[in-house]
């Protein structure tokens, strides 16, 4: 069965490049969610201001990846301790969020926070957010597939690659 989960754990080009990756991950899609403003550009969201986060929209086959198995990938790849920050990246739009599409979404997604927090695999308490999905809408071109189209660039060797190498962890 296909399915949908958007998920905000920093830069997008991060997001995307780690679940494209992903056995059962069928298609990602950058985009911008659950801000005020209808359609952002990239230069509107990136002050701040509009209130959206940076999101991959993640479609996957459940007969071959659970959410709880995408979610565990989604912990094991960026720091969901740190408010409105990831790396270098600061702001509401780099924030940690599940943006769950079901109830049954929204619960999957609290049980897997609830393993990660009393695993104390992170030091600090878990931040992310997780909320119903609302206003989205897709990035502009040149942000899909950002790291195969730019894999030499510095910002994909020096942050997106480490990333991508906690996969096979």
């Amino acid at each position: 069965m296909i399915n949908t989960i958007t998920l905000g754990a920093g830069c997008f080009w991060c997001v995307e490049a780690v679940f494209m990756s992903i056995p059962g991950v069928e298609a990602v899609e950058v985009g911008y969610c659950n801000g005020g403003v209808q359609d952002p550009t990239y230069e509107m969201v990136c002050t701040g201001n509009t209130g959206h986060a940076e999101v991959a929209k993640i479609t996957y086959n459940s007969d071959i990846i659970s959410l709880e198995q995408i979610l565990n990938h989604f912990f094991k790849t960026h720091d969901p301790t740190t408010l409105n920050k990831q790396g270098a990246d600061a702001g509401t739009q780099y924030r940690s969020a599940i943006f769950y599409n079901s109830n049954n979404q929204k619960e999957v997604a609290l049980q897997v926070i609830e393993k990660w927090e009393k695993s104390n695999y992170y030091d600090n308490p878990i931040v992310t957010e997780v909320t119903q999905i609302d206003n989205y809408s897709k990035a502009e071109d040149y942000h899909q597939n950002y790291y195969q189209n730019n894999k030499s660039a510095p910002y994909c060797m020096f942050v997106i690659k480490p990333k991508l190498d906690k996969i096979g962890e």
